[in-house]
């Protein structure tokens, strides 16, 4: 079998955490080069996972012909000019989400990947719901719920009361994040997985923390929402009534939505000590009773798996494929649009709006 070289352009958390060691568990698997923020970084990361060569940029990397893929762990303002560039290189592309800073990026990186389509094109999943989405595609697949009525929810996860001299983090830097807000993105790319695409969404956002203070002392001034509420219409036919928010103190819950139809219920539910659940009853149901998942239908993280795989031509991308990326930053740029219009704002967004 043929040994795949793979370079590292970024190296932060979910690369270290995740990336790394899923393709260390791979045979015949290469950890060629690194190119992090900065040559010190690089040869850390190279130093402490056996990486074998520290690259002066990702540039390096992505021209070297002797490597066949690339893991993409840098902020999303570098992911779309590094995936064009590397595609266009003849390599494969493993990039992490948030997919691009918008939908323009988005499907500019679409269109390369469409250009080479002998080459494998993953996103990064969402990974909060990989547990239960077999079981919850099977319930409404099977007419548990009957036609869908609406999805209900709040998506908490992480949030406190605000604390305004709480250090920025890149997430609220909107050259570096872009149209991205908090982790709603990622949410949806979840979400259409058991209820497929929405038509369109109206948005309503507020920034609770004006400003915060960085390590020089800095008040930088937030420009991205921490609370916003979101309503939709899926193409299906239900409605959708989502809020996100990371300054919300005291939630009992992490994660909480209802999708409610016309014959069953169900509830996705996580807590702070809790790991993510899943709840349903029917009409002739006194209340919800938690869902146990038999093991084998328990999804689990097996992205650097499955990327390896579709090179080898073992399988094919589902978790995830650039188009599926693209939708969801089209939903993304949708909210953001809507917020600032004050509009309904339909899907999937014409040309001119991306």
């Amino acid at each position: 079998m043929k040994t795949i070289k793979i370079g590292l352009i970024g190296a932060g958390g979910n690369t270290r955490t995740r990336h790394i060691p899923g393709f260390k568990a791979i045979e015949n698997i290469e950890l060629s080069a690194v190119a992090n923020r900065s040559m010190e970084s690089s040869k850390k990361i190279a130093a402490e996972f056996g990486v074998r060569e520290v690259a002066a940029n990702w540039r390096q990397i992505i021209e070297n012909p002797d490597i066949d893929a690339v893991c993409i762990g840098t902020w999303p303002y570098m992911h779309c000019p590094i995936t064009i560039a590397a595609l266009e290189n003849q390599k494969h592309v493993l990039c992490e989400a948030r997919m691009a800073l918008n939908a323009r990026e988005a499907h500019k990186m679409v269109d390369t990947s469409r250009k080479n389509p002998h080459l494998v094109a993953q996103i990064v999943p969402a990974p909060h719901t990989l547990a239960i989405d077999q079981t919850i595609n099977e319930l409404i697949g099977s007419g548990f719920i009957g036609d869908m009525i609406s999805m209900d929810g709040r998506i908490n996860s992480g949030s406190d009361f605000p604390r305004p001299n709480s250090p920025p983090h890149w997430r609220h830097n909107k050259d570096l994040s872009g149209n991205n807000i908090m982790n709603m993105g990622i949410w949806y790319e979840a979400i259409m997985r058991w209820l497929g695409d929405m038509t369109g969404v109206f948005a309503l956002g507020k920034t609770t923390i004006s400003h915060r203070v960085d390590e020089e002392k800095r008040r930088i001034p937030m420009l991205i929402p921490d609370h916003i509420d979101i309503l939709g219409h899926f193409a299906q036919g239900g409605q959708m009534r989502l809020t996100v928010s990371t300054v919300i103190g005291l939630s009992p819950t992490e994660v909480d939505l209802f999708i409610f139809g016309t014959k069953g219920t169900l509830r996705i539910l996580q807590t702070k000590d809790t790991e993510i659940e899943l709840f349903a009853g029917d009409k002739n149901a006194k209340q919800l009773e938690r869902i146990m998942i038999e093991p084998e239908k328990k999804g689990k993280w097996r992205v650097e798996e499955e990327f390896v795989n579709a090179i080898r031509g073992i399988e094919e991308i589902t978790h995830t494929d650039f188009t599926t990326g693209a939708k969801y930053m089209e939903w993304t740029d949708a909210v953001t649009i809507s917020m600032q219009t004050r509009e309904l704002v339909p899907l999937p967004l014409s040309n001119g709006m991306r």
